[in-house]
């Protein structure tokens, strides 16, 4: 039957296998010699080998004691080094941290989130994992994932999340480069609520998707949905395609599809007017935001690291662009 060994007896072990003299090995560890000679007869006699060749002029190793003495010099630095990485875990400063992702908060923001944040805590595993909202939603609920940046309506929290709003932008007009309403000095709404619509599904981003629609709706008008895609660029490659106008964050303009422009909204004319009956209130473009959502319960310090790292980062950018 197999015995555990206690850290003192390798200890003892690597002491005379560097002296190679029994009395200078206990001298080393501040002990008499007796206790170390019977430790290490215990040793051998618990592996079932040999580990010394011992004659009264000297002390060698044998292949077998030879063979020990790199795993046990590891053995030894690992378990020295264990409470100072158990304060560095609960400090968040060692750990992992499985972070998914929409698309769109990839083209700028995230790269260099986890630039500056494998500089600054280098024993931080930060893997990612692009995922929509609804994804994002189910991995939560498998526990498969730590925090997610998530896409939605301003204002917009998921259910049993804490959220940190890190971006807020505009939705723009994609359009082809072909269409009449790319060539046109100020785009008219009320022409763009008639063209067909490419847009994500609602399971997507429900919020979004929302407030999309409500923009039609609020002129009067029903949205002619010509195909649903799921990815952004997916969306303004089928808009090249000329199936149709979509309505993207601003973030996506970094996407430089040839053939496709973006309009905003200074590009537009006076927005469109509900029609009679529903009000004077005329239809406004909607915005977006981006929040890092994490669960609310749940101690996990490296989490919470790079969730102050975000606020942090989010907080400086805020800043410089105000």
């Amino acid at each position: 039957m197999s015995r555990s060994i206690d850290l003192r007896v390798w200890r003892q072990f690597l002491a005379v296998a560097e002296e190679l003299h029994f009395g200078r090995a206990a001298a080393r560890l501040h002990m008499t010699q007796p206790p170390v000679t019977q430790a290490i007869a215990q040793l051998e006699k618990t592996l079932g080998v040999l580990l010394f060749d011992r004659t009264r002029r000297r002390v060698a190793l044998t292949p077998a004691g030879e063979a020990l003495v790199p795993e046990v010099r590891e053995l030894l630095a690992r378990a020295q080094a264990l409470p100072a990485r158990a304060r560095a875990a609960a400090a968040g400063e060692v750990g992992r941290v499985r972070l998914a992702f929409v698309s769109t908060i990839g083209f700028e923001r995230l790269p260099a989130w986890v630039r500056d944040f494998r500089a600054a805590s280098p024993q931080v595993a930060l893997e990612l994992v692009e995922a929509t909202g609804d994804v994002q939603l189910e991995a939560f609920a498998r526990g498969e994932i730590d925090a997610g940046l998530m896409l939605h309506s301003p204002g917009f929290a998921p259910p049993d999340l804490q959220r940190l709003p890190v971006a807020s932008e505009p939705l723009v007009l994609a359009v082809s480069a072909q269409h009449p309403l790319a060539r046109a000095e100020k785009v008219a709404l009320g022409d763009v609520l008639t063209e067909p619509l490419v847009i994500f599904p609602r399971r997507i981003v429900p919020s979004l998707h929302d407030a999309i629609f409500g923009l039609y709706h609020a002129a009067g008008r029903t949205p002619r949905v010509a195909q649903e895609a799921i990815q952004m660029q997916t969306i303004v490659n089928l808009v090249w395609g000329g199936l149709g106008v979509a309505w993207v964050p601003e973030s996506v303009t970094q996407f430089r599809r040839a053939g496709v422009v973006y309009r905003r909204a200074a590009e537009f004319a006076a927005p469109v007017a509900r029609r009679r009956g529903q009000g004077s209130k005329p239809a406004t473009l909607p915005s977006c935001e981006t929040s890092l959502v994490w669960p609310a319960e749940g101690d996990q310090p490296a989490l919470q690291r790079f969730v102050d790292f975000v606020r942090a980062s989010a907080s400086r950018e805020s800043d410089a662009s105000g």
